[in-house]
């Protein structure tokens, strides 16, 4: 009977994390493109305007990131009027929890089919390795080798702890940003 009660409370504790995990994974990706070479590297191959989207099936949370002209992403929400030109879906809000959650990596859930991808492969295998060199710079080491495919050996401490800190320095300027400008 309790067990009943707590299900609806669950569900929804669930999708308020997922919702605030894509807000932050769409706030740094934006930082991450404006202060790493690498990122910038991988994000120009992109055409400009070029529209990524993260979401949950069928109306879940999203995450959806736009390639601004000067070779930045630029967060826009969860949501958009015109269709991405690559497409990453969760097939259920429990997949996405356990991806988001980091116990399960990416590619394993999507080995297992609870992802989807539309759009240009070559495009998904780039917005992965950004994402890939995010997390490994912002999540503790610990957490990050659970997170992505292959943690890289050659990352030092003060590295990932310079890379962290401007990354999250420039997500809190981005924020305030944005809040002045509402």
């Amino acid at each position: 009977m309790i067990r009943e009660r707590l299900r609806p409370l669950a569900s929804q504790a669930k999708r308020g994390y997922v919702r605030l995990m894509l807000e932050v994974v769409g706030r740094s990706m934006e930082a991450i493109s404006q202060v790493d070479e690498q990122v910038r590297g991988e994000v120009s191959v992109l055409p400009n305007g070029f529209l990524f989207a993260m979401r949950v099936m069928p109306n879940g949370p999203a995450l959806v990131m736009r390639k601004q002209r000067d070779g930045s992403l630029q967060y826009i929400g969860g949501d958009s009027a015109q269709k991405p030109d690559l497409s990453v879906q969760f097939k259920h809000l429990h997949h996405a929890f356990m991806v988001l959650s980091f116990q399960e990596k990416t590619a394993q859930a999507f080995a297992n089919d609870r992802i989807l991808v539309d759009g240009d492969l070559g495009y998904a295998t780039r917005m992965t390795r950004v994402l890939n060199r995010l997390e490994t710079f912002i999540l503790p080491k610990l957490v990050a080798e659970r997170a992505v495919k292959q943690y890289p050996d050659s990352l030092g401490l003060p590295e990932k702890l310079i890379n962290g800190a401007r990354i999250y320095l420039k997500v809190v300027t981005n924020f305030v940003d944005t809040v002045r400008s509402s």
